[in-house]
Order: structure tokens, then sequence, then C-alpha cells
């Protein structure tokens, strides 16, 4: 690859490499107060590449690739090329982590103990999470929670914040001073802007907590909160985990041991401040 970064999130460390200078730039500038991986060694590695020699001048069109990849999966413009890094390291989160059991969510800390949010894509998970960070609450993870099945701690992966579409200007104006990255438009899940996690996000990436409450937020409903039965919410994490299967038995008794000691609530909101609220009661209250 002609250009390359590397950067450590927690316990992971990525390559990126890119046949163009702008992704890569980009994730310098965005991910510059992040460490090196270990000893200088990538768990994984990211390649966005053009399928064609000429695609990388003649309508420049990214493709995805590294460790792992989906054959099948659609280009993206240059001017994506940021989400295209972020994708490239979902997929080989996705596809080859194997020491983590992985649930798509979002998690915060207080005091030693986690929060983690699950839910279908437009659930607010994330813009929860990110508006918890704002006040106080220490931002474990936006993409991927990391489950360790030896502790079952939670171990720190605070990538970028993906906020899509209205969320955008909901974290514009509750953090004017925070560190975005550029404008996405027209991408295939609208627009997209990422925020970097602040300064206690990073400093305490290594410092892994406890799970304390598992909730399962929906947008665009009244207020509302529901008891979460174990066996429903086994049922929900097992769809929730990209890696439940290939685990095999340590994903069954590590979501076993999860769902046995954590209180579980599903919560509908009409709105983020609803959302604040209803989270802090419920903390105080299960936690």
């Amino acid at each position: 690859m002609r250009h390359v970064a590397q950067l450590r999130i927690g316990p992971v460390g990525f390559r990126i490499g890119s046949d163009w200078r702008l992704p890569i730039d980009q994730v310098r500038d965005l991910y510059r107060d992040y460490p090196a991986p270990e000893g200088g060694i990538a768990d994984f590695t990211v390649r966005l590449f053009a399928a064609r020699p000429w695609r990388r001048v003649l309508r420049p069109s990214v493709m995805i690739g590294g460790d792992f990849t989906i054959p099948d999966a659609a280009p993206l413009p240059l001017a994506q090329g940021l989400l295209a890094a972020e994708m490239g390291m979902n997929l080989q989160m996705a596809l080859g982590q194997r020491r983590y059991l992985l649930l798509h969510a979002s998690a915060v800390e207080r005091d030693g103990r986690a929060l983690l949010m699950t839910g279908v894509s437009g659930a607010g998970k994330s813009t929860l999470a990110a508006l918890l960070m704002t006040r106080g609450w220490r931002l474990m993870g936006d993409e991927f929670v990391l489950l360790d099945p030896l502790s079952g701690l939670v171990h720190g992966f605070p990538r970028l914040v993906s906020l899509k579409n209205a969320s955008i200007g909901v974290l514009e104006r509750a953090a004017p001073a925070a560190l975005f990255g550029p404008l996405l438009a027209g991408t295939p899940k609208g627009d997209i802007r990422h925020l970097v996690p602040d300064a206690p996000a990073l400093a305490a990436m290594d410092v892994p907590a406890a799970p304390a409450l598992l909730l399962f937020p929906t947008f665009g409903g009244p207020g509302e909160v529901r008891l979460v039965e174990p066996a429903e919410t086994f049922v929900r994490l097992t769809h929730a985990s990209t890696n439940y299967v290939q685990l095999g038995e340590r994903g069954f008794a590590a979501l076993t041991a999860l769902v046995r000691r954590v209180p579980a609530r599903a919560i509908d909101y009409p709105d983020t401040g609803a959302a604040i609220a209803m989270v802090e009661t419920l903390w105080e209250a299960l936690a």
C-alpha cells in the first residue's frame, strides 16, 4: 500500500493501508491521540484499494479488503474513504476477532461499572453513548462491546462515534468544542459525521469495567420501561453478536454468565432528553 497508518484501540491494533493519501490523512488526524499497536505489530490489516489501476484516478472507487474480506462488497467513492477505513476495521473485527465475545453495542462506564446498550440500527445507541460521554460518563465503545469470556469484564474499544443524520446536529450542539470528522453526505446510511472520543475515554481505554446494566433502547415511542426476561435477553444478545457461534462453548458460557448477573431493560423514548433521564434513573435503581 502506498499510504499507511497504524493505531491501537483498546486491546486491538490495526494497520490501515490505502492507494490514496486522503483516507490515511483523515485517519491520522482523527486518531492522532491514539497509541501505536503493541510492539508495532497490528492484530488486523485493512486495505483500501482500487479494483482496477485506472480507478485510482478516474472516478476513484475504494474497495475494502484486508485479512478478512467480503468479495461482493460494493465500493465507496473516494470522498467517503474515511468511512471505508472505519468499515474495514469493523469487518476485520466481525470476521476475525476470537479473543473477545463481540456485541454490536455501545458502552459507557461510571465508577468501574459499565452500561451496555444494544438494538437495531437507528435505535439511538451511538447518540445516547455520546451524550452520556458529554455528561461525565466514560465512553468505552460505540460499534462493538468486547466481553472477555474468562473474566466477564468489558474492555474499552473507543472508536470514533459514528453519528448519522439528525444525531449529528444533536452532538454538535451538545459538544461544540469536540473534534469532529468531515461531513460525509449521501452514504448508504445517509449523512455521517464521526465524533472523536474525549480525553478521559482515551486515557482509560486499557481499563476494563464490570457490566452492570443492559439496555435495549428504541427511539420514537412514548417514554416507557419494560423488564426484559433472561431468555429474551439471551436471544437478543446472540443476534447482536458477530462471533458468538465461532466462539462455541466459550461464547455460550460468556453470554450465559452476562445474562444471569446483569439486569436488562428495554426503553422506548420520544427524545434524547427523556432517554438520558431514563438511563440515569435506571442506573441509580439497578446498577
